[in-house]
């Protein structure tokens, strides 16, 4: 492999692992309030959330562009404030790769959020144990399954993203081809050689990231 398919490898963990960790701190965070609070908005909220993992990535990724873009209704604010813009930078796949996994995280942790028994959470305000500390001390530690599931789910979502990250970070060599962008630019380029080692290699990683998470889930991480 030469050092252009290195650094897509690289850029693709690095964008990955920076995701998942914004994945597990915002989904954990939304799952709970949607498995405990009852508001006004609820649905509307969780249909928000969850609808980047029914809509295609490319359309994800041109939402984004509307509001983060240089011209967008956020980006044009940051643009005119600091003169940076957060698109074609390793930043925006970051951001495109959490968006469309974040889905993932709140579906599976919500769900171990709401399979906690309710007389637990009870016994525990009971207790005298506040709603912060109830959460850390009972429904944390019986929801960790499922929130290393969710987050296993969205790190692999996340090293597999193209379709949004393309239209927010494009396919500048050296800067943000990522690992995926790197395939589709080869094959199309007929360059196979290259592109089949990059697939092969990218599974291989991706199959050993997801052995070594399932074998911590297996044993209560």
């Amino acid at each position: 492999m030469d050092e252009s398919v290195l650094f897509s490898l690289r850029l693709s963990l690095q964008v990955a692992i920076a995701a998942t960790v914004l994945v597990v701190l915002v989904g954990t965070g939304m799952s709970f309030i949607l498995a405990r609070k009852s508001f006004r908005g609820k649905e509307i909220l969780d249909i928000l959330l969850t609808l980047p993992l029914v809509l295609p990535p490319t359309v994800t990724g041109y939402y984004l562009i509307l509001f983060l873009g240089r011209n967008g209704l956020l980006g044009n604010v940051l643009f005119r404030w600091t003169g940076w813009s957060l698109m074609f930078t390793w930043y925006a796949a970051v951001l495109a790769s959490f968006i469309v996994a974040l889905p993932l995280m709140i579906k599976t942790t919500r769900a171990a959020i709401e399979s906690v028994d309710q007389n637990l959470i009870k016994v525990s305000h009971t207790l005298g144990h506040g709603e912060f500390k109830t959460f850390f001390k009972v429904i944390l530690p019986l929801s960790k399954k499922g929130i290393i599931a969710g987050a296993v789910l969205s790190f692999a979502r996340a090293m597999g993203e193209f379709g949004a990250t393309l239209m927010v970070a494009g396919n500048i060599p050296g800067k943000t081809n990522t690992m995926p962008i790197a395939i589709y630019t080869s094959a199309s380029s007929g360059d196979w050689s290259k592109a089949n080692t990059m697939v092969v290699f990218f599974t291989l990683v991706s199959a050993a990231f997801l052995y070594i998470a399932n074998r911590l889930s297996k044993k209560g991480f």
